[in-house]
Protein backbone atom coordinates (compact mmCIF):
# COMPACT_ATOMS: atom_id res chain seq x y z
CA UNK A 1 0.00 0.00 0.00
CA UNK A 2 1.15 3.58 -0.83
CA UNK A 3 1.84 5.80 2.11
CA UNK A 4 -1.44 7.65 3.00
CA UNK A 5 -2.00 11.23 1.50
CA UNK A 6 -1.02 13.61 4.88
CA UNK A 7 -0.99 17.08 2.99
CA UNK A 8 -2.92 19.67 2.95
CA UNK A 9 -6.04 20.13 1.30
CA UNK A 10 -7.62 23.24 0.00
CA UNK A 11 -10.89 23.97 -2.33
CA UNK A 12 -13.26 21.47 -0.26
CA UNK A 13 -16.09 21.31 -2.42
CA UNK A 14 -19.14 18.89 -3.38
CA UNK A 15 -17.05 17.40 -6.16
CA UNK A 16 -14.19 16.42 -4.10
CA UNK A 17 -11.20 18.48 -2.74
CA UNK A 18 -7.53 19.68 -3.53
CA UNK A 19 -4.31 18.53 -1.49
CA UNK A 20 -1.17 20.30 -2.11
CA UNK A 21 1.51 17.13 -2.42
CA UNK A 22 4.91 17.02 -4.20
CA UNK A 23 4.15 13.45 -4.97
CA UNK A 24 4.19 11.39 -8.08
CA UNK A 25 0.77 10.49 -8.70
CA UNK A 26 -1.26 9.96 -11.75
CA UNK A 27 -5.01 10.40 -13.23
CA UNK A 28 -6.69 7.59 -11.55
CA UNK A 29 -4.32 5.88 -9.14
CA UNK A 30 -6.08 5.34 -5.47
CA UNK A 31 -4.61 6.16 -2.55
CA UNK A 32 -5.76 6.30 1.52
CA UNK A 33 -6.42 9.31 2.31
CA UNK A 34 -6.88 10.71 6.25
CA UNK A 35 -9.28 13.25 7.16
CA UNK A 36 -9.63 14.50 10.14
CA UNK A 37 -11.23 17.85 11.77
CA UNK A 38 -8.74 18.61 14.69
CA UNK A 39 -10.37 18.62 18.12
CA UNK A 40 -13.44 17.29 16.51
CA UNK A 41 -12.82 13.94 14.66
CA UNK A 42 -9.82 11.60 15.24
CA UNK A 43 -8.38 10.55 11.92
CA UNK A 44 -10.64 8.60 9.34
CA UNK A 45 -8.30 6.85 6.68
CA UNK A 46 -10.70 6.60 3.23
CA UNK A 47 -9.59 5.62 -0.19
CA UNK A 48 -9.43 8.25 -2.91
CA UNK A 49 -8.66 8.61 -6.22
CA UNK A 50 -6.86 10.37 -8.26
CA UNK A 51 -9.15 12.79 -10.96
CA UNK A 52 -6.60 15.17 -12.41
CA UNK A 53 -3.28 16.55 -11.38
CA UNK A 54 -1.72 20.02 -10.91
CA UNK A 55 1.56 21.43 -11.90
CA UNK A 56 3.30 24.05 -9.16
CA UNK A 57 3.60 27.33 -10.64
CA UNK A 58 4.43 30.53 -9.17
CA UNK A 59 1.16 31.76 -7.71
CA UNK A 60 -0.39 27.75 -6.90
CA UNK A 61 1.35 24.61 -5.22
CA UNK A 62 1.89 21.74 -7.32
CA UNK A 63 -0.90 18.72 -6.16
CA UNK A 64 -3.81 16.70 -7.53
CA UNK A 65 -7.90 16.86 -7.35
CA UNK A 66 -9.64 13.60 -5.93
CA UNK A 67 -13.03 12.22 -5.38
CA UNK A 68 -13.53 9.79 -2.62
CA UNK A 69 -15.17 6.93 -4.48
CA UNK A 70 -18.79 5.06 -2.77
CA UNK A 71 -18.44 1.54 -3.75
CA UNK A 72 -17.40 -0.10 -0.56
CA UNK A 73 -20.07 -0.27 2.05
CA UNK A 74 -17.41 0.92 4.79
CA UNK A 75 -16.35 3.89 2.87
CA UNK A 76 -19.84 5.11 3.05
CA UNK A 77 -20.31 5.17 6.55
CA UNK A 78 -16.70 6.31 7.16
CA UNK A 79 -18.10 9.58 4.71
CA UNK A 80 -21.31 9.49 6.52
CA UNK A 81 -19.54 10.27 9.72
CA UNK A 82 -17.37 13.11 8.00
CA UNK A 83 -20.09 15.21 6.75
CA UNK A 84 -21.83 14.66 10.10
CA UNK A 85 -18.72 16.48 11.75
CA UNK A 86 -18.63 19.12 9.70
CA UNK A 87 -22.29 19.63 9.59
CA UNK A 88 -22.78 19.69 13.09
CA UNK A 89 -19.20 20.30 14.33
CA UNK A 90 -19.70 17.06 16.74
CA UNK A 91 -17.39 13.92 16.55
CA UNK A 92 -15.46 11.91 18.66
CA UNK A 93 -13.62 14.92 20.65
CA UNK A 94 -13.13 14.11 24.26
CA UNK A 95 -12.34 16.25 27.19
CA UNK A 96 -9.39 14.51 28.63
CA UNK A 97 -9.27 14.31 32.55
CA UNK A 98 -5.21 13.09 33.85
CA UNK A 99 -5.66 11.24 37.35
CA UNK A 100 -2.13 10.22 38.94
CA UNK A 101 -1.89 7.68 41.25
CA UNK A 102 0.71 7.62 43.71
CA UNK A 103 0.65 3.85 44.78
CA UNK A 104 3.64 1.58 45.91
CA UNK A 105 1.83 -1.43 45.27
CA UNK A 106 1.53 -2.86 41.92
CA UNK A 107 -1.34 -4.97 42.48
CA UNK A 108 -3.27 -1.90 43.87
CA UNK A 109 -2.24 0.29 40.76
CA UNK A 110 -3.86 -2.59 38.33
CA UNK A 111 -6.81 -2.51 40.24
CA UNK A 112 -7.28 1.55 40.46
CA UNK A 113 -6.24 1.35 36.20
CA UNK A 114 -9.41 -0.69 36.13
CA UNK A 115 -11.97 0.83 37.53
CA UNK A 116 -10.50 4.27 36.10
CA UNK A 117 -10.80 2.68 32.48
CA UNK A 118 -14.80 1.83 33.83
CA UNK A 119 -15.19 5.66 34.28
CA UNK A 120 -13.62 6.40 30.57
CA UNK A 121 -16.00 3.67 29.03
CA UNK A 122 -18.94 5.07 30.90
CA UNK A 123 -18.43 9.02 30.64
CA UNK A 124 -19.92 10.14 27.27
CA UNK A 125 -17.43 12.50 25.67
CA UNK A 126 -14.65 11.71 28.73
CA UNK A 127 -11.20 10.23 28.67
CA UNK A 128 -8.94 9.24 31.57
CA UNK A 129 -5.66 9.56 31.68
CA UNK A 130 -3.59 7.83 34.08
CA UNK A 131 -0.25 8.21 35.60
CA UNK A 132 1.70 6.55 38.57
CA UNK A 133 4.15 7.35 40.65
CA UNK A 134 5.68 5.28 43.24
CA UNK A 135 5.70 7.62 46.07
CA UNK A 136 5.09 11.20 47.29
CA UNK A 137 8.17 12.12 45.92
CA UNK A 138 8.05 11.02 41.92
CA UNK A 139 4.44 12.24 42.22
CA UNK A 140 5.72 16.03 43.23
CA UNK A 141 8.31 15.97 40.36
CA UNK A 142 5.15 15.27 38.19
CA UNK A 143 2.90 17.72 39.26
CA UNK A 144 4.75 20.53 38.32
CA UNK A 145 5.76 19.44 35.31
CA UNK A 146 2.82 19.60 32.05
CA UNK A 147 0.33 19.00 31.21
CA UNK A 148 -1.81 19.51 34.63
CA UNK A 149 -3.10 16.66 36.29
CA UNK A 150 -6.89 17.52 37.53
CA UNK A 151 -6.43 14.70 40.50
CA UNK A 152 -4.53 12.95 42.84
CA UNK A 153 -5.14 9.53 44.24
CA UNK A 154 -2.85 8.78 46.82
CA UNK A 155 -1.75 6.32 49.49
CA UNK A 156 -0.69 7.56 53.06
CA UNK A 157 2.01 5.16 53.55
CA UNK A 158 4.87 5.12 50.75
CA UNK A 159 8.84 5.05 50.98
CA UNK A 160 10.50 7.75 50.30
CA UNK A 161 7.95 10.47 50.97
CA UNK A 162 4.29 9.20 52.33
CA UNK A 163 0.75 10.41 51.43
CA UNK A 164 1.03 12.62 54.38
CA UNK A 165 4.13 14.49 53.39
CA UNK A 166 2.57 14.72 49.67
CA UNK A 167 -0.56 16.57 50.48
CA UNK A 168 1.09 18.75 52.69
CA UNK A 169 3.43 19.93 49.77
CA UNK A 170 0.53 20.31 47.40
CA UNK A 171 -1.37 22.21 49.75
CA UNK A 172 1.60 24.99 50.62
CA UNK A 173 2.24 25.36 46.67
CA UNK A 174 -0.41 27.58 45.40
CA UNK A 175 -0.11 25.84 42.24
CA UNK A 176 -1.21 23.01 43.55
CA UNK A 177 -3.41 24.20 45.97
CA UNK A 178 -6.56 23.53 44.29
CA UNK A 179 -6.10 19.84 42.63
CA UNK A 180 -8.73 17.20 44.11
CA UNK A 181 -6.99 15.06 46.37
CA UNK A 182 -8.18 11.42 47.13
CA UNK A 183 -6.78 9.35 49.87
CA UNK A 184 -7.09 5.75 49.51
CA UNK A 185 -5.25 3.85 52.55
CA UNK A 186 -6.10 1.59 55.62
CA UNK A 187 -5.02 3.77 57.80
CA UNK A 188 -7.40 4.28 60.86
CA UNK A 189 -9.25 6.91 62.50
CA UNK A 190 -6.30 8.83 63.54
CA UNK A 191 -4.71 8.85 59.89
CA UNK A 192 -8.08 9.85 58.40
CA UNK A 193 -8.19 12.62 61.01
CA UNK A 194 -4.55 13.83 60.12
CA UNK A 195 -5.00 13.78 56.46
CA UNK A 196 -8.52 15.74 56.54
CA UNK A 197 -6.17 18.68 58.64
CA UNK A 198 -3.66 18.10 55.96
CA UNK A 199 -6.97 19.50 53.52
CA UNK A 200 -8.09 16.12 51.43
CA UNK A 201 -10.84 16.11 49.79
CA UNK A 202 -12.01 12.38 50.24
CA UNK A 203 -10.80 9.54 52.55
CA UNK A 204 -11.47 6.01 51.35
CA UNK A 205 -10.89 3.32 53.36
CA UNK A 206 -9.01 0.29 51.85
CA UNK A 207 -10.13 -2.20 50.72
CA UNK A 208 -12.00 -0.20 48.39
CA UNK A 209 -15.17 -1.02 45.85
CA UNK A 210 -14.46 -0.07 42.33
CA UNK A 211 -18.40 1.60 42.36
CA UNK A 212 -16.53 4.11 45.10
CA UNK A 213 -13.53 5.10 43.13
CA UNK A 214 -15.57 5.84 40.43
CA UNK A 215 -18.59 7.74 42.09
CA UNK A 216 -15.79 9.41 43.66
CA UNK A 217 -13.95 10.49 40.78
CA UNK A 218 -16.78 11.52 38.59
CA UNK A 219 -18.29 13.72 41.36
CA UNK A 220 -14.42 15.65 42.28
CA UNK A 221 -13.82 16.12 38.49
CA UNK A 222 -17.76 17.21 37.65
CA UNK A 223 -17.48 14.57 35.38
CA UNK A 224 -21.86 13.76 34.06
Amino acid sequence: MQQAVRDVTENVSAGGLFIRTDRSLREGDRVPLQVSFPGLLEPVEVEVEVVRTRAAAKDQPRGVAVKIPIDRVDDRHKLARIAETARTGSGKAKRTYRVLVVEDNARVVEMYQYALRKLRSEGDGVDVAVEYAPNGHEALARLVEPPRVDLVMADLYMPVMDGFTLVERMRADPALAGTPIVIISAGGPDARDRAAELGIDVYLQKPVQFADIIATVRTLLRIR
